[in-house]
């Protein structure tokens, strides 16, 4: 199964989670700045962790796949790093960059603005996550798959990308979610890659869950780019059918349904949720519009 490779990844995707963490911590008091966001609790929160956690994705996967005697695995985290990169570099240009004053909400939000001749900075990230996805699936095929798997494939680590980042609205809730999504893709697809989603979200738990850092749409959305890129590299056409439909279904619903609203509303979700957490403040009561996942407005 791959389980000490497993592991090997996600103690170098930790390791670099942390050391890049750490270095950014060094960064001069001006650039600094830039990176500091004001949560809920009117407390100066870091998007430092969302760079380093993406970092540490590729770093674990990198070295799942070299230590991988098998051909495909290394494939695999070959294009797992292509659509990682993409993602997190996409993601951290919304999170910085992102004009507020004008602020579209969700996908359809951006792809509307975009229908107008507006390209917004969540736009741009639309589009250069979806070219890294195909860029991924291509790489996955490498000539063997037909066209219709690369379509699936794309849309799947496209939508897993911005499924993770839909969630990231509490602390903790997406490191949570792309862990046991880690565990679960061991045990269905048996890719040791996954190890460095792990590894990475295991080292970031605690900036996270102390409301010291956060991951933004950089680190959300490379979480989940490597999750479907793995199902993309290693799961059964079913499986990746299945998966995309789901995706498509969960996105969709976003625009009108609140994820957050359903998991309070779900008690083993909300304890699942609430673990690890910081208690609640009073204005954490008001709740995030369905599919806005700006990451200076995150609650916790």
């Amino acid at each position: 199964m791959g389980v000490g490779r497993f592991f090997a990844a996600g103690v170098v995707a930790g390791a670099v989670t942390v050391a890049s963490r750490a270095a950014f911590g060094l960064l001069p008091q001006d650039q600094g700045q830039r990176w500091i966001r004001t949560n809920h609790r009117g407390e100066p929160i870091s998007l430092y962790e969302g760079p380093a956690v993406a970092a540490g994705v590729v770093a674990g996967t990198l070295a799942a796949g070299a230590l991988a005697q098998d051909r495909a695995i290394s494939r695999g985290s070959v294009a797992t790093a292509v659509a990682v990169t993409s993602a997190a570099t996409f993601g951290l240009i919304d999170d910085l960059c992102e004009d507020t004053s004008q602020r579209s909400k969700g996908l359809r939000g951006h792809l509307g603005a975009l229908s107008r001749g507006h390209l917004t900075t969540g736009g741009l990230k639309v589009l250069g996550i979806g070219a890294g996805a195909a860029g991924a699936a291509a790489i996955i095929g490498a000539g063997q798959r037909p066209v219709g798997d690369w379509v699936i494939d794309t849309a799947l680590i496209a939508g897993s990308a911005n499924l993770v980042n839909l969630l990231d609205l509490r602390p903790g809730r997406a490191l949570k979610t792309s862990s046991g999504g880690a565990l679960i893709g061991l045990l269905t697809h048996q890719d040791p890659s996954l190890g460095a989603v792990a590894g990475a979200a295991g080292a970031a738990w605690p900036g996270d869950l102390d409301e010291r850092d956060m991951l933004g749409d950089c680190g959300a959305n490379a979480l989940g780019a490597a999750l479907g890129a793995s199902l993309a590299a290693h799961g059964s056409r079913g499986a990746r059918v299945v998966a995309t439909a789901v995706i498509i279904g969960l996105t969709v619903a976003s625009e009108r349904v609140s994820f957050s609203r359903v998991i309070e509303s779900t008690p083993w979700l909300q304890r699942v949720d609430l673990w690890g957490r910081r208690a609640a403040s009073s204005a954490s009561s008001s709740e995030c519009a369905p599919g806005d996942g700006v990451p200076a407005a995150r609650e916790g």
